[in-house]
């Protein structure tokens, strides 16, 4: 809650006026508790898990032809069943994990700093915190994923996770209780580490959960605005990963990919990859000179 009682006061405390959205942030939350405005990420999941995978869903349903080739496994396909199925667990792990987690977990936000008052942060400041935090979720959750995929890992949580070889956005947080509480660390060391305000922490659960939903969309666009950024892995990235399974020793990093590179746990897919290239230009190659030879024949 802030600690002014009037517009008025805060640009007295301030000692300038208010910015637009500031002045937004001042008549909405100036009556609101702190942990009001915490518990805003309760809804803010509930709506990303249930609405960002729509679009994909539908199409994919719809057997849409100009998305389809875009799909990285073509030849599988969920019936709506099982993907309505998906969705029911995933909304029984929020209701029943991952909501309560956040109305208790608000001591720990106010014991690191998040803040709620004036001034607003600036656009820099917003950006540069939450490039750290997905640095640090990444580097950390790249471990603790690799740790899951060993024996007792893998057969006791994280096979849960893996029932989808061919994910699709709604499999993003499907996963076993006992993994959804251990992947909440790496998302909150970084707001640990480097505090910032509540709209910036509300825009890091956001846009992760969105990214892990793009990274399980189980298509690759090419003008994907994603493709812009710096070692991001993406879906095809990801895709390759529950492709081959409790097997997988391959892309494990949840966004980027320098730490498999770094780590040597990519070479599966970059083997594949040159594989697949390659198989592509000899494709090419006998369709040109397919089309040369008829067109040599056809001149006689």
């Amino acid at each position: 809650m802030l600690p002014f009682h009037s517009l008025s006061a805060a640009q007295a405390s301030l000692g300038r006026n208010l910015t637009f959205f500031e002045t937004l942030w001042f008549n909405y939350s100036n009556d609101k508790s702190d942990y009001f405005l915490f518990c805003h990420n309760i809804l803010f999941l509930f709506l990303i898990f249930s609405f960002i995978p729509l679009p994909l869903i539908f199409l994919e349903l719809l057997h849409a032809t100009g998305i389809h080739k875009y799909k990285i496994q073509p030849k599988v396909r969920l019936p709506f069943n099982e993907i309505f199925r998906c969705y029911k667990d995933v909304m029984r792990m929020f209701f029943l994990v991952v909501g309560p987690l956040q109305l208790v977990s608000f001591p720990s936000i106010k014991m690191i700093g998040i803040r709620t008052g004036l001034p607003l942060p600036s656009g820099f400041e917003i950006v540069s915190q939450l490039v750290v935090y997905f640095m640090v979720e990444d580097y950390t959750n790249y471990w603790i994923h690799r740790f899951l995929h060993c024996k007792w890992g893998y057969e006791k949580i994280h096979c849960v996770h893996h029932e989808y070889t061919a994910p699709i956005g709604f499999a993003a947080p499907y996963a076993h209780w006992a993994e959804v509480l251990i992947l909440g660390i790496p998302s909150f060391l970084g707001p640990a580490m480097v505090p910032g305000h509540m709209i910036t922490f509300w825009l890091w659960i956001a846009l992760r959960q969105i990214e892990a939903i793009d990274t399980h969309s189980g298509y690759d666009f090419p003008w994907s605005l994603t493709k812009f950024i710096p070692f991001y892995g993406g879906a095809d990235h990801h895709d390759y990963h529950h492709y081959v399974g409790g097997q997988s020793h391959s892309n494990f990093a949840s966004v980027f990919t320098y730490c498999d590179y770094i780590y040597g746990t990519d070479k599966g897919y970059r083997y594949q990859k040159k594989i697949l290239q390659k198989l592509k230009e000899e494709v090419k190659n006998s369709e040109e000179s397919y089309y040369n030879t008829a067109q040599n024949v056809k001149s006689d």
